[in-house]
């Protein structure tokens, strides 16, 4: 039997995911989650061989929740489910031992198909993801040039990102317009649209 744990923030995909694996013969769906910061809790609670986690969860993302996972937990392979075809975020899910990597609009039958795999220790990868993720490579900005990237993305004042990351505004300044230049950017605008769409943020 294959006990799998399932993260997903969004309610409807998220019992649609439980519903799907529940009828697949050998798979058990021993937890179900809309926290990333819930994950390792949970794993450690019920020692899944398989975490199916989403990128975007609030409390801590996807891929960070993965890394922990894989300290914390390192029996129990992950395979990540997407909306966004963002090269960057495969690179970074293998830096943290991601098995699988799936976007969300693939057949039906993939996720199975990719969680009896992952549970095999098998790797699940688009290939035509993988082969824009090593065009595209990794995030040229530095921890914290993507955190005040991230912070103005919110649309805040750059007084407040400083007070936020507890850093000056000169500072602040420094780090976007480090950022703007290393991804060839117009401004902190263009600069956030191209973290954004590579998937570095």
């Amino acid at each position: 039997m294959i006990r799998v744990l399932i993260a997903e923030d969004m309610h409807m995909i998220r019992g649609a995911l439980t519903a799907l694996l529940s009828m697949e013969d050998g798979v058990e769906v021993v937890a179900e989650l809309d926290r990333g910061d819930q994950i390792v809790p949970a794993a450690l609670a019920t020692r899944p061989d398989v975490a199916v986690l989403d990128i975007g969860l609030p409390g801590l993302d996807g891929l960070s929740a993965a890394e922990a996972l894989h300290e914390q937990l390192p029996d129990c392979r992950t395979l990540v489910l997407t909306g966004m075809n963002q090269p960057g975020h495969l690179l970074r899910a293998l830096s943290a031992h991601v098995r699988g990597f799936i976007v969300k609009n693939a057949p039906a039958e993939t996720l199975a198909d990719g969680v009896r795999r992952v549970a095999a220790g098998e790797r699940v990868i688009d290939p035509e993801l993988l082969a824009m993720a090593l065009e595209t490579g990794s995030s040229p900005l530095t921890p914290r040039e993507t955190d005040v990237l991230r912070a103005a993305d919110s649309g805040i004042a750059t007084s407040e990102i400083a007070r936020r990351l507890s850093l000056s505004p000169a500072t602040v300044r420094n780090y976007l317009s480090n950022a703007i230049g290393k991804v060839g950017a117009r401004n902190r605008i263009d600069a956030i649209r191209i973290a954004r769409d590579a998937g570095w943020l």
